[in-house]
């Protein structure tokens, strides 16, 4: 049940992702997420209202704490999709956060099988590959302003995976609650902080404004799947069959956006997908 609900999570957070990204590409970051967070903490909060579970202060602390570090991550998500290209800039995210989580687990007790250590050395190989892009001048490849927004975002989400999995069986959603909220917070700082740009701004128009409905509703259900998931199994295992979420958003991104690869992104993305079915074995 746990990798069924953790594939499931994947594949919502590689749509989640995708219409994010594309919606952030004709408007800005912030009034993307001022939709779109909201919309998520909506659905979380009425879905929190049908389920059992008991709101318990530890479990909205932990909730908060997590949704803070997610609340974080994601503006540098969302801004590291706009600049692209999505197919390198999902799987770069998608390793940092699975490899925190890992790191964390074994240190906590988990064991890891001898292959899914190797999966760990080509997960960090594959960072290094996927994230390479040529300038204009087609001079030698470079980490890319797209991949390193995306590297620091995925120690934001790394931080969510942990801090979430703290919470008891017994709280229900309500953790997840406390964490949109947090993360909700955040957001509304950083855009204030951000010269207000997110509030000067024109109003979205309508077709970003579906993306970003859209966006905020999948991504709260992905984040519902992964919560069970954890609970379910083992946080490592959980973590790594969750950020299998790029093959998504490379999927939709080269159908939607026929966006293409070089050779050595490709290379990189095949390390990854290697790296990630070793780890889940």
């Amino acid at each position: 049940m746990s990798v069924l609900l953790a594939l499931g999570a994947a594949l919502l957070y590689g749509a989640g992702d995708f219409l994010g990204g594309s919606a952030t590409r004709r408007h800005t970051v912030w009034a993307v997420l001022l939709v779109s967070t909201p919309v998520g903490l909506a659905a979380l909060a009425a879905t929190a209202l049908l389920l059992p579970g008991d709101a318990s202060a530890s479990a909205l602390a932990w909730g908060a704490l997590a949704g803070a570090a997610g609340g974080a991550g994601m503006p540098l998500l969302y801004a590291a999709l706009a600049a692209g290209p999505m197919s390198v800039v999902a799987p770069v995210s998608a390793l940092v956060s699975a490899l925190l989580p890992i790191g964390y687990a074994v240190l906590g007790g988990e064991r890891l099988a001898p292959s899914a250590y190797l999966g760990v050395a080509l997960c960090l190989a594959a960072i290094t590959l996927v994230g390479l892009e040529r300038d204009a001048a087609d001079r030698p490849a470079r980490p890319g302003r797209g991949a390193l927004l995306a590297l620091v975002s995925g120690f934001g989400f790394g931080g969510f995976f942990i801090l979430i999995q703290q919470t008891g069986d017994a709280t229900g959603v309500w953790p997840l609650v406390a964490a949109k909220s947090a993360g909700l917070i955040v957001i509304v700082l950083s855009a204030l902080l951000a010269a207000g740009r997110a509030v000067r701004s024109r109003a979205a128009r309508p077709a970003v404004s579906v993306l970003a409905v859209a966006a905020g509703l999948i991504d709260a259900l992905g984040d519902l799947l992964y919560l069970l998931a954890a609970r379910a199994g083992l946080l490592s295992l959980a973590v790594v069959i969750s950020s299998l979420y790029p093959a998504v958003t490379v999927l939709l991104a080269r159908l939607v956006h026929a966006e293409r690869l070089r050779a050595v992104q490709r290379v990189g993305l095949a390390l990854a997908l290697l790296g990630l079915v070793l780890v889940a074995r």
